[in-house]
């Protein structure tokens, strides 16, 4: 698959799955992130993070608020990110910091110290489509799979996402894009065999 299919593949399976992820009802989606948070807090790997970035959910997302209420109350060192000039960096954030909302609608810290991506234990990922080998298809950017590469080698790359944003067989993929460590859904945990 040359570069140009691999976009149009990717732009059609991002239409088709966050079609289905914006049709769910809200009160559906507001069970499944409560159930999604619970599950990401009891994994072995959060309990061993000193550092942990996650990410301040917007639009039809998982609603990361009690993920990351959960994290501070653990004293975890929890940091979210923030685009400056085309690349993430992880910016430390406690409930009640300012933000700032972005173009597309997510929000960033406005204070805050900047970490070195190295120092961060655990990152968890949002994603528009995730398969069941690992893969997650984000929106189009290449954030994350930039970012991952400025992570410790040890980072568990945790994916966060609805069981309607899960395809049957695999999303594809080119040589940039990263894997997952694991995958949280309301439905399932997935290991894929990382460095967790």
């Amino acid at each position: 698959m040359n570069s140009a299919e691999l976009k149009r593949a990717k732009r059609r399976i991002r239409g088709e799955v966050l079609a289905a992820r914006d049709a769910l009802e809200p009160s559906e989606r507001e069970r499944a992130s409560t159930t999604i948070a619970g599950s990401v807090l009891e994994l072995p790997e959060l309990g061993r993070a000193v550092v942990t970035m996650a990410f301040w959910s917007f639009g039809s997302e998982v609603d990361t608020a009690s993920l990351i209420a959960g994290l501070h109350a653990r004293d975890v060192l929890v940091a979210l990110p923030r685009i400056v000039d085309g690349d993430l960096e992880p910016v430390t954030y406690a409930p009640g910091d300012p933000v700032t909302t972005t173009a597309f609608g997510a929000r960033e810290p406005s204070s805050g110290r900047t970490l070195d991506p190295s120092v961060i234990d655990v990152v968890i990922t949002p994603g528009a489509a995730f398969d069941l080998a690992g893969r997650r298809l984000g929106y189009g950017g290449g954030f994350y799979d930039r970012f991952f590469l400025r992570t410790s080698s040890g980072a568990v790359r945790i994916g966060i996402g609805f069981e309607a944003q899960v395809v049957t067989g695999d999303l594809p993929t080119g040589h940039f894009d990263l894997e997952l460590d694991i995958l949280v859904t309301e439905g399932r945990v997935v290991r894929f065999g990382g460095p967790g």
